[in-house]
């Protein structure tokens, strides 16, 4: 299995990102859950509301042009970024943790699918923080606006293969288990992956709480993934 992780909703802890700078020494992922959950109200969280802590990767070449996960075509030069559990269209200021630059970017498409990653920039935003030559770099992430983070569908991404027929056995297997089960066929710099995920779970605590079970009985590397409608144009 290959493309799995973990995320630690402490206080809250995209594709691969082209040609990084090996990822640093682990820093523990730490989320900032909001000490006040009343500072959330309806669709618009209050700023400072969502704070996550973790490495930053970028992404450009060959996804520039392609479709991301939101139906938009994603294009390199323009502030976006991938995040996994986000909702489309959040505003998000990115802070690179070794120099204080900052930028301000749209969640536009889904990932970052590595481990000890919490976010995957756009080549522009990560020129703004000047992260293009490390390639990965620790960071702070704050919602300025969007949908509440917390709130929505998720599931608990348990794998991904390259071999189709073993992503529909642990499927099959885990449906039985934990419905419903899913597999997501992606194609990406190094061919083609199919992504095998498990359960819909209401709200993105609740979901962690699932993860974290599945990794204690089934000793998966479980990843938490918002579930998104599917978008114009086609399957994400």
């Amino acid at each position: 299995m290959t493309g799995c992780a973990g995320r630690k909703p402490v206080a809250a802890s995209a594709p691969p990102p082209v040609a990084p700078a090996a990822t640093p020494p682990a820093t523990p992922e730490r989320a900032k859950r909001p000490t006040n959950p009343e500072a959330r109200t309806g669709d618009q969280p209050v700023a400072g509301a969502y704070i996550e802590e973790g490495n930053a990767s970028w992404y450009g070449a060959p996804f520039h042009g392609r479709r991301a996960s939101n139906g938009e075509i994603y294009d390199m030069n323009k502030m976006t970024a991938a995040h996994r559990t986000m909702a489309f269209g959040t505003i998000v200021r990115v802070t690179n943790l070794t120099n204080g630059k900052t930028a301000v970017v749209r969640i536009t498409d889904r990932g970052p699918f590595i481990e000890n990653r919490i976010i995957d920039l756009s080549m522009a935003a990560a020129k703004s923080i000047e992260s293009i030559g490390p390639g990965v770099v620790p960071v702070r992430l704050e919602v300025i606006s969007g949908a509440d983070p917390f709130g929505g569908f998720f599931t608990v991404q348990v794998g991904a293969f390259k071999e189709k027929q073993n992503a529909e056995r642990l499927r099959a297997r885990l449906n039985e288990l934990y419905p419903p089960s899913t597999i997501q066929q992606v194609a990406i710099e190094e061919g083609t992956f199919y992504r095998v995920r498990a359960g819909k779970v209401s709200g993105e605590q609740a979901a962690q709480k699932f993860a974290d079970e599945l990794k204690a009985k089934e000793g998966f590397r479980t990843m938490v993934i918002r579930l998104d409608e599917a978008p114009p144009g086609g399957e994400q």
